[in-house]
C-alpha cells in the first residue's frame, strides 16, 4: 500500500470512528460538528488529548484485562495517526480491590504518551498508596503547551462521592490564571444532572470566576457520552473503556484546542465501528 494509499485509509477510518463531536468557540456557541468537518480542523489543532475513564480493573465475572489490553492499543494506534500530548484516565482505575491497582499501572504504563490518573469511588486507597502507586498526589496540576491541567480528586478511601478540595482547587485556578485555557479532570460530576451525580453548587460558584477554565471532563457515569452546560462551561463525559454497565460500546474522548483558542471534542468508538469495517 503506498502512503497515499495509507493516508486516505487512516482519514476514512477517523471519519467513520467520529461521533458525537462539538465545536466551543470563542464566543460562547456550541455548534455540532460532522466527522469530515472535525477531520479538516486537524491541522489547526495546538493540543491534542484523549480521556477515558472507568477501567474496573479486577471487577468479577468481566473480561477487564482484555478490555484494557484493547484500550490502550487503540489510544496508542490513535496516536500514531494523531500525535497526542498526553492521556488522563479520569478514575475507577480498578473495582474496589486495591492489590489489582499496581498490576492495572503496568498495562497503562504500555500508553506511548504521557498519561495522568484521577482517583474514583472505587479506587478504595489512601492518599498515601496512590501516591505510592502513581507517583503524584490525589490533586495535582501540570501545564501543557501553556494550557493548565488540573486533576483532581473527587472521593475517599470509603468509596463516598465528594466535593473536589476548593482550597486547592481555587489556589491553582489562580496560579493558573496566566494561561489562556484550563482543564479540569474530576471523575464525580458535581451537579444532579445524572442518575450518580452529587449537588455542589460552591463547586460552580468558584469556577464562575475563572472564565479561562475551558472545560471539565467527568467519568463514573458509565451511560454518558455527552455533554452538560452549566454558566457557559462545557462540562463532558466519556462514557467507559472498562465495568459491565453503561453504553452499548465502549470508547474515549478525543480533546483539541485549536491555534485560536476554539476547542473541538468527540467520541471515538473504535470497537464497533472497527467491527463494522472487518471485510
Amino acid at each position: 500500500m503506498s502512503k497515499k494509499e495509507k493516508l486516505s485509509l487512516s482519514r476514512r477510518n477517523f471519519i467513520q470512528q467520529v461521533s458525537f463531536a462539538s465545536i466551543f468557540l470563542l464566543s460562547g456557541q456550541v455548534k455540532a460538528l460532522s466527522p469530515s468537518e472535525v477531520e479538516a480542523f486537524r491541522k489547526k489543532v495546538k493540543l491534542r488529548f484523549i480521556v477515558a475513564s472507568d477501567i474496573h480493573y479486577g471487577q468479577p465475572n468481566t473480561a477487564f484485562e482484555e478490555m484494557l489490553d484493547k484500550s490502550i492499543a487503540q489510544i496508542n494506534q490513535f496516536h500514531s495517526e494523531n500525535p497526542l500530548d498526553f492521556c488522563v484516565m479520569n478514575g475507577d482505575i480498578v473495582h474496589d480491590d486495591k492489590t489489582w491497582m499496581p498490576k492495572a499501572k503496568l498495562k497503562i504504563d504500555g500508553l506511548k504518551m504521557p498519561y495522568y490518573v484521577t482517583r474514583g469511588n472505587h479506587d478504595l486507597v489512601s492518599p498515601e498508596y496512590w501516591k505510592d502507586i502513581w507517583g503524584t498526589p490525589l490533586n495535582h496540576q501540570v501545564v501543557h503547551k501553556k494550557v493548565g491541567i488540573l486533576l483532581g480528586d473527587t472521593s475517599n478511601e470509603q468509596g463516598k462521592y465528594l466535593c473536589p478540595d476548593l482550597t486547592w482547587l481555587k489556589e491553582q485556578l489562580e496560579a493558573n490564571k496566566k494561561h489562556k485555557q484550563v482543564l479540569l479532570f474530576l471523575h464525580i460530576p458535581q451537579a444532579k444532572w445524572t442518575k450518580h451525580g452529587i449537588d455542589h453548587p460552591e463547586f460552580f460558584d468558584l469556577l464562575k470566576n475563572y472564565p479561562n477554565v475551558k472545560a471539565a471532563f467527568h467519568g463514573h457515569e458509565h451511560d454518558q457520552d455527552g455533554v452538560k452546560m452549566m454558566n457557559n462551561t462545557p462540562f463532558l463525559f466519556d462514557s467507559h473503556i472498562g465495568g459491565n454497565w453503561g453504553t452499548p460500546y465502549k470508547g474515549y474522548r478525543v480533546g483539541e484546542i485549536l491555534n485560536d483558542g476554539t476547542l473541538i471534542t468527540y467520541m471515538m468508538n473504535p470497537e464497533v465501528k472497527m467491527e463494522e469495517l472487518s471485510f
